[in-house]
């Protein structure tokens, strides 16, 4: 069959496709983030409950990608992504005009609840259209759109929120995604290996059984949620000390600081090339034990080494996330990837709403290095965990008959 590969015409286009969407998903998701500290201000609540905003977004997609992954059989790829991107668009514009702390809650609550119908689907998208040789590098490409989408909007709503209000820089944000979702829409070509199928409970159930029977697999989850969930916390809460004695540093400036994810561009394109040579257990460990290294600079009091722990934390994250969620489509059975990514993304996005609510409190109380102790000790038993699933790889590759032959072949590739 024609899978999609840097010869064929439609591979630059798909790629396109895929950033795009990427871009406006993050973009979208977490636009509050970095207006946290105004939003406790202007409400008169902490920034742990401020952090909500962020949270019951990030909370509800891990939820409705539970849902997602029961039933993305049916229906067409292309139409469910661009319901997705479309409707949180126009709901991130009507953002713009809500000044009641309960009902924007509930409004990125339902934002975030119909972004489920993206993530999973463009990874399983992708594992199904793209020639397996070069899926490290496209998945790369897509994951660096999350560092773009992320960067641009936080940029965006950080900036012209200090001019003008947080609302009317989250609703502009909505306008430009809205744009390019149309751009989306027209670059994407419909799946040629997806066949839309009835729901069967059954089969449903087996494959929802098999993916996390797999130890492996559910080893790859718990990674998902030790990598987003580390990097939300540190970006939740970055602003809070920043804006405070000594560095005064205005919204507009903490907003630049964003302009860090520029690294993460790189790394999940590099990583995720250097993944599809080496071993990628180590590789995700390299990652996550950066993650811990810039941390623990950003400990130091001078504001430039501050920035450059950030820089090396972000590039470990993109990297990480790059490699582990490429390791998802990867091991998973053929029939089950969607559903398979969708747990991968539900730990993720878990991870996203449960650390990064919590590490409101360790703010609270111990301050920021509170919550680099958190986040550090975190990911380094990810490392462990990384290594443990490349050693139930190994093991399995030295054990061939227990396993059928396709199996075989999956876990035979560079792991």
């Amino acid at each position: 069959m024609d899978y999609l590969s840097p010869e064929n015409r439609d591979f630059r286009k798909t790629l396109i496709a895929l950033f795009l969407g990427s871009f406006i998903m993050y973009a979208d998701l977490y636009s509050t983030q970095p207006v946290i500290a105004v939003i406790a201000a202007q409400f008169h609540v902490s920034p742990a409950a401020a952090s909500l905003t962020l949270s019951a977004a990030t909370g509800a997609l891990a939820i409705f990608l539970f849902f997602v992954s029961f039933t993305s059989g049916m229906f067409d790829r292309k139409k469910i992504m661009t319901l997705a991107l479309g409707s949180s668009a126009v709901l991130c514009f009507a953002v713009g005009f809500i000044h009641y702390l309960p009902l924007l809650v509930a409004v990125r609550f339902i934002q975030g609840a119909m972004l489920a119908g993206y993530p999973s689907i463009a990874m399983a998208y992708i594992n199904e259209e793209f020639d397996k040789r070069c899926l490290g590098y496209v998945i790369g490409i897509y994951v660096s759109g999350n560092s773009l989408g992320g960067l641009a909007g936080r940029l965006i709503v950080g900036t012209v929120s200090d001019a003008y209000s947080w609302n009317a820089a989250i609703g502009f944000l909505g306008l430009l995604n809205m744009v390019m979702c149309a751009l989306f829409i027209l670059f994407l070509p419909r799946s040629r290996h997806f066949d839309a199928n009835k729901i069967s409970l059954k089969r449903t159930t087996a494959g929802f059984i098999e993916n996390i029977e797999s130890p492996a697999l559910v080893l790859i989850y718990c990674l998902g949620f030790i990598l987003m969930g580390g990097f939300v916390t540190a970006y939740n809460y970055i602003g809070i000390p920043l804006m405070q004695p000594p560095y005064n540093l205005s919204q507009t400036f903490v907003g630049f600081i964003f302009l860090i994810f520029l690294v993460g561009t790189f790394s999940s394109a590099w990583m995720g090339r250097l993944s599809d040579r080496v071993s990628r257990a180590g590789v995700v460990a390299f990652c996550l034990s950066l993650m811990v290294a810039g941390l623990l600079i950003t400990m130091s009091a001078p504001l430039i080494v501050k920035i450059i722990g950030l820089a090396v934390f972000t590039f470990g994250f993109f990297g990480g996330h790059s490699v582990a969620s490429s390791w998802v489509g990867i091991l998973a059975n053929r029939r089950e990837k969607a559903q398979s990514a969708s747990l991968y993304l539900l730990f993720y996005y878990v991870g996203s709403s449960v650390e990064g609510s919590v590490g409101g409190i360790f703010l609270a109380r111990f301050g920021w290095a509170g919550v680099v102790s958190m986040v550090a000790l975190i990911c380094s038993a990810g490392v462990l965990l990384s290594f443990a699933v490349g050693r139930l790889i190994t093991d399995k590759n030295h054990h061939p008959r227990r396993h059928s032959h396709h199996q075989h072949r999956i876990v035979g590739q560079h792991i």
